[in-house]
């Protein structure tokens, strides 16, 4: 049973490299999801409050992963 836990988790590997980010990302969609569907915002406003949480998102995992390399 142990090699299909280790099967599954480098399956999982090749497409998640970083697990904060992922789940930060999946957060962020349910958040806007829930947001959006609450709120009758113009879909410009939307647009951009969606692009801005992952840009921060991926400001913030890229300013982590440099402060690891050091």
């Amino acid at each position: 049973m142990k090699w299909i836990k280790t099967v599954i988790r480098e399956i999982f590997g090749l497409f998640v490299d970083d697990d904060a980010f992922a789940l930060a990302i999946l957060i962020w969609l349910g958040l806007m999801r829930w947001i959006t569907s609450r709120l009758n915002l113009p879909s410009t406003a939307i647009a951009i409050f969606f692009f801005a949480g992952l840009a921060l998102i991926l400001i913030e995992s890229t300013a982590r992963y440099a402060r690891r390399k050091r």
